[in-house]
């Protein structure tokens, strides 16, 4: 399915908005993206419509289990199959994400960046161990000291970028000054990412 197909189909709209349809181009291009929107202006759209074109899967990285489940809520709505894995799940709940992830029965995966480096590394061998198609950073700007929701865990997601390896990377944020647009770049290694 084309950008626009799956945009009609999942979301029920004829056109995309703004700068979507270029970013979205650009990440089926296999280049990273900083997406700088206004919070409703359709950030999350630019990684989903990828997600379900590419084969493997999406992992997004969210700072709050109350965003993932929002997203993850409405995109299950809409027939795109989507997880969070997160701190809130059962050990049961846990098990259950984990087998449909390991069955190819989930497009995107959303995690906190927590979650990412717990279990002394085992949880982040588990994610390289994925068909990995696309990494998302949902609310970018927490990497940047100068943001105003810094989380430290943010600072040590470029590891992890460079162990997924040659997969597109997409930083998503509402609110960046070009101060910390340029810190995001440099903290989560996307000097060469479009703007």
């Amino acid at each position: 399915m084309t950008p626009k197909e799956i945009l009609k189909k999942y979301y029920g709209y004829d056109n995309f908005r703004d700068q979507q349809e270029a970013i979205i181009n650009q990440v089926l291009a296999k280049k990273d993206a900083v997406v700088v929107m206004p919070t409703g202006g359709g950030k999350s759209v630019c990684f989903q419509v990828p997600a379900m074109i590419l084969d493997g899967i999406t992992i997004v990285v969210s700072p709050l289990i109350a965003l993932m489940k929002d997203q993850v809520d409405g995109l299950n709505a809409n027939g795109i199959p989507a997880i969070a894995l997160n701190s809130s799940m059962t050990a049961d709940a846990q098990r259950i994400a984990i087998n449909r992830i390991n069955n190819n029965e989930i497009k995107l995966v959303y995690v906190a960046p927590e979650r990412i480096l717990s279990e002394g590394g085992r949880f982040l061998d588990y994610l390289l161990s994925l068909p990995i198609n696309l990494f998302a950073i949902d609310e970018a700007h927490c990497v940047s000291m100068w943001g105003h929701d810094f989380r430290p865990e943010y600072r040590r997601l470029r590891p992890i970028i460079d162990a997924v390896g040659s997969v597109p990377v997409m930083a998503l944020t509402a609110t960046a000054t070009p101060k910390v647009q340029q810190d995001i770049q440099k903290n989560l290694g996307m000097m060469g990412a479009e703007l």
